[in-house]
C-alpha cells in the first residue's frame, strides 16, 4: 500500500478514537474542554486523572479508550516511523544503484544544468539512444527526472567525477549562468583533454570567452532559435528540409559527419576514385579538412586525407556503408 494511503487511514483512525472520547465524555456529563482533555490524557497514557469523579459506566469507557486509544497512537507512531526509515532507506539504495550506474557508464553525455535548455537538449539527446546524466544544484529539479542525475554544485571537480568525466564522451555546460558555464569549462578541459565540451552562451559576448576557456563549441540558444524563425519565415522548404533530415525519423534520409580514420583506404584517393557515391548511393554534401576549412559541394577531384570530415547525407544503411569505407 502506498505510505501515505497508510498514513492518511492511521491519522484517521486517531482523529475517529479522539472524537469518540471527546462525545463519549460529554454523554457522561463532561463539558466540552474537560471531555477533550480527559480523552487526550486517557489516549496518552501520561499523567492520567480523573477530572470528574466517574461512575461504573465511565470507568468501563475509561478501560475501553485506554486499550483502543494507546494501540491506536502506538499504531499510528510504528507507521509514521516506518515510513520515514522506509522512505530513507529507499532513497538510500536508490542512490547507491543510480552511482553504480554511472560509475558503469562509458561514452554517456554529461548535461550540466537542468533548466529548460539542459531539458530540451537531454530529450533529444535521449530520443537519439544517448546515455545521459543529468547535473544540478537545485533538489526540486531532480526530484522526478528520469535521467540518471547527480545532485550537487558543476563547478565543484568532485561533482564533475562523480557525474563520471574520466569516461564521458561530451559535456554540455546549460548553466542559467555564463560565469558558471565558463568555470565548468575551464574544470573539465583541465580534467578532460580530449572531452567534447559544448557551453551555452547567453550573449554573443561570452561565446570568446568560452571558447577561450575549452568549449568545443559556444552556443547562443536564442541567436539559433531567431535564425530559424527568420529561415523559416524566408526560405520555409529549405529550413523544413533540413530540419526532417536531421531531427525527424519521418524521414528515411539523414545528414551525418563520419571521419576518415587514419587507416582508411580513401586516405590521398580523390571522392571520384573512391565511388563512394555509386558504390553506396549516399551523397557528400560537404567536407572538412583537418586544416579545418569547409569545402561546400566538393568537386569529384576533391582528395581525402586522414581526418578529414564527410558531410553525408543518405540513409542508415547507406551511412553505414561510408562509415566502414571511412574506418578502414
Amino acid at each position: 500500500m502506498n505510505p501515505l494511503v497508510r498514513i492518511s487511514r492511521v491519522v484517521a483512525a486517531f482523529l475517529l478514537v479522539l472524537l469518540a472520547g471527546t462525545v463519549g465524555y460529554l454523554m457522561l456529563g463532561f463539558g466540552f474542554l474537560d471531555a477533550l482533555y480527559q480523552t487526550v490524557t486517557t489516549i496518552a497514557t501520561v499523567g492520567f486523572r480523573e477530572v470528574h469523579p466517574l461512575s461504573p459506566t465511565g470507568q468501563v469507557f475509561t478501560m475501553v479508550l485506554i486499550l483502543v486509544g494507546a494501540g491506536t497512537v502506538f499504531y499510528m507512531f510504528g507507521v509514521l516511523l516506518e515510513a520515514l526509515i522506509e522512505g530513507h532507506l529507499r532513497q538510500h539504495l536508490e542512490r547507491r544503484r543510480m552511482d553504480r550506474r554511472i560509475d558503469r557508464m562509458r561514452g554517456h553525455i554529461i548535461v550540466c544544468g537542468w533548466g529548460r535548455v539542459g531539458c530540451s537538449t537531454a530529450q533529444y539527446l535521449q530520443s537519439l539512444g544517448k546515455t545521459i546524466v543529468v547535473v544540478d544544484r537545485d533538489p526540486e529539479r531532480l526530484q522526478d527526472i528520469e535521467y540518471p542525475n547527480i545532485l550537487g554544485d558543476v563547478t565543484d571537480d568532485s561533482v564533475l567525477e562523480a557525474a563520471g568525466i574520466a569516461h564521458a564522451h561530451a559535456l554540455i555546460a546549460a548553466l542559467d549562468s555564463d560565469a558558471d558555464n565558463v568555470y565548468v569549462t575551464l574544470s573539465s578541459r583541465a580534467m578532460r583533454d580530449d572531452l567534447v565540451i559544448i557551453a551555452r552562451a547567453r550573449t554573443e559576448g561570452s561565446k570568446s570567452k568560452l571558447l577561450r576557456a575549452g568549449a568545443n563549441r559556444a552556443v547562443n540558444p536564442q541567436l539559433i532559435g531567431g535564425r530559424r524563425m527568420a529561415a523559416f519565415a524566408l526560405q520555409p522548404n529549405v529550413a523544413e528540409f533540413l530540419d526532417v533530415v536531421m531531427h525527424d525519423d519521418s524521414l528515411e534520409y539523414r545528414i551525418e559527419e563520419i571521419t576518415v580514420g587514419a587507416q582508411s583506404q580513401l586516405i590521398g584517393h580523390s571522392l571520384t576514385n573512391t565511388a563512394l557515391r555509386r558504390t553506396t548511393g549516399a551523397l557528400v554534401m560537404a567536407l572538412r579538412a583537418p586544416d579545418g576549412r569547409f569545402i561546400a559541394n566538393p568537386t569529384g577531384e576533391t582528395q581525402l586525407h586522414a581526418d578529414s570530415i564527410l558531410i553525408v547525407l543518405g540513409t542508415p544503411t547507406q551511412l553505414d556503408a561510408v562509415r566502414a569505407h571511412a574506418v578502414g
